[in-house]
């Protein structure tokens, strides 16, 4: 391997934007979710996630929460795992693609299987973690 591709990946701001690049589609949404709460709540409602408000606050604390403990290196374990839970929940919730037809099932499977692939690159993640502890403070 190239020298200045070792640098690179030993470098511990390389590590960081990898922790945050890995959990950027879940802080923010979360953020989203906390910047329009009310209708992001109405979202959850709509999804029949009842009470809307209180779905829509745990889901932002879990997805800026989990984040924060991966990109921090403070049980990945846990986060990475909750993270993995809450993204398969997500599929039969919003994305049902086998109840649907045509291109709204094709959207949604394919919504399904990039859901799968986060997961794998959380799984890894946690695997990874165990063998590089750089921390954010």
């Amino acid at each position: 391997m190239p020298d200045i591709i070792e640098k690179i990946l030993d470098s511990y701001w390389f590590d960081i934007l990898a922790r945050v690049l890995l959990t950027l589609v879940f802080w923010t949404s979360g953020l989203a979710k906390l910047f329009d709460f009310t209708a992001n709540a109405g979202i959850m409602d709509d999804f029949g996630l009842q009470p809307g408000w209180a779905y829509n606050l745990v889901t932002l604390i879990l997805q800026i929460g989990a984040s924060l403990m991966i990109i921090c290196n403070k049980g990945v374990w846990l986060a990475t795992g909750a993270l993995a839970v809450f993204t398969v929940l997500t599929i039969p919730v919003a994305h049902p693609f086998w109840a649907k037809e045509g291109e709204e099932a094709f959207r949604d499977m394919t919504v399904a299987l990039e859901h799968a692939s986060v997961i794998g690159g959380l799984a890894i993640f946690a695997l990874y973690s165990r063998y590089r502890a750089s921390n954010c403070w």
